[in-house]
């Protein structure tokens, strides 16, 4: 492969890294923007909106751990480490997807990424 081609995939690891980063400080300033991404409805009561704002600060914590984890391979790890890396977090978008898919909607707006999270880490194994 190509230093070029080499950088040009490094470079959407780190497009990655910041959007996941970007989601899940998201979560734990707005957790019911971050819920939208879910297109799932707002919580009706109180209590329920306690829980769902919980669920979304893990969403978030798991999610700024996924952005820091893939600048860290980028910056510190090899080629392959990194490549498994994205495909472990194209892992994560299809089974948010599938949660909102069983839903109902929204499932595209994990889906429509996940793909390309799949085919960069792929093309950094070679």
């Amino acid at each position: 492969m190509t230093s070029s081609r080499t950088a040009a995939l490094e470079l959407a690891a780190y497009v990655f890294a910041t959007i996941f980063t970007g989601f899940g400080l998201n979560a734990f300033i707005r957790p019911g923007h971050a819920l939208t991404f879910f297109e799932f409805p707002p919580p009706a009561t109180a209590a329920d909106r306690r829980v769902v704002d919980s669920l979304m600060y893990v969403y978030g914590a798991r999610d700024v751990f996924m952005g820091i984890t893939i600048y860290a391979a980028a910056l510190v790890g090899t080629k392959k480490s990194l490549a498994v890396t994205l495909l472990a977090a194209s892992g994560v978008a299809f089974v948010d997807g599938a949660a909102c898919f069983a839903h109902g909607q929204g499932h595209w707006n994990h889906w429509s990424y996940a793909p390309v999270l799949t085919a960069v880490g792929a093309s950094l194994l070679y």
